[in-house]
């Protein structure tokens, strides 16, 4: 065995430098992962082209995605942040719902579908944004607009006799 004593580094680093002019200024979103989950196929509806622009230019980057993609990573989180201020200011109370219910079930989508079509009827009528799961199939109906819940613990929340959205 090695007779050196461990020494652990317990001073948190900071990275002072400023960066480039060419990089626009943006405010950090701040949000957890509850509101972000909540939010995220609103995000992907209004900011698609903004994240495909994003994802090209990682692409292109080959591994320096990371430094020469800024602006267009900026750009998402701008849009982002546009989305979770739209959302807040019209349908302030049905997504505090919904997040809350996913902060209570670990994230877990199904558990919180009553809140959720809750959410998704709101931003549609105020804001014009509609949820579209990605790669779903066209011929079936969405999950998040069955009528049964299946793997819900509280399915009995959505009752079939009120209206889906």
């Amino acid at each position: 065995m090695s007779t050196r004593q461990p020494r652990f580094n317990q001073q948190v680093l900071l990275d002072t430098t400023p960066l480039p002019d060419s990089v626009p200024k943006v405010t950090e979103i701040g949000a957890s992962s509850a509101p972000l989950l909540s939010a995220s196929f609103f995000i992907g509806a209004r900011c698609g082209p903004y994240n495909d622009d994003y994802m090209k230019c990682k692409e292109d980057a080959h591994g320096r995605g990371e430094i020469d993609c800024m602006k267009e990573g900026r750009k998402v989180t701008r849009c982002a942040a546009s989305v979770l201020d739209d959302i807040n200011k019209n349908c302030l109370e049905e997504f505090r719902k919904h997040w809350q219910c996913l902060e209570n079930n670990n994230q877990q989508l199904w558990h919180c579908r009553r809140p959720e079509q809750l959410l998704n009827k709101c931003v549609f009528d105020k804001l014009g944004l509609e949820k579209k799961i990605p790669g779903a199939p066209e011929n079936e109906t969405p999950v998040h607009l069955r009528k049964r819940q299946i793997f819900s613990h509280n399915f009995s929340s959505i009752r079939e006799d009120e209206p889906q959205t």
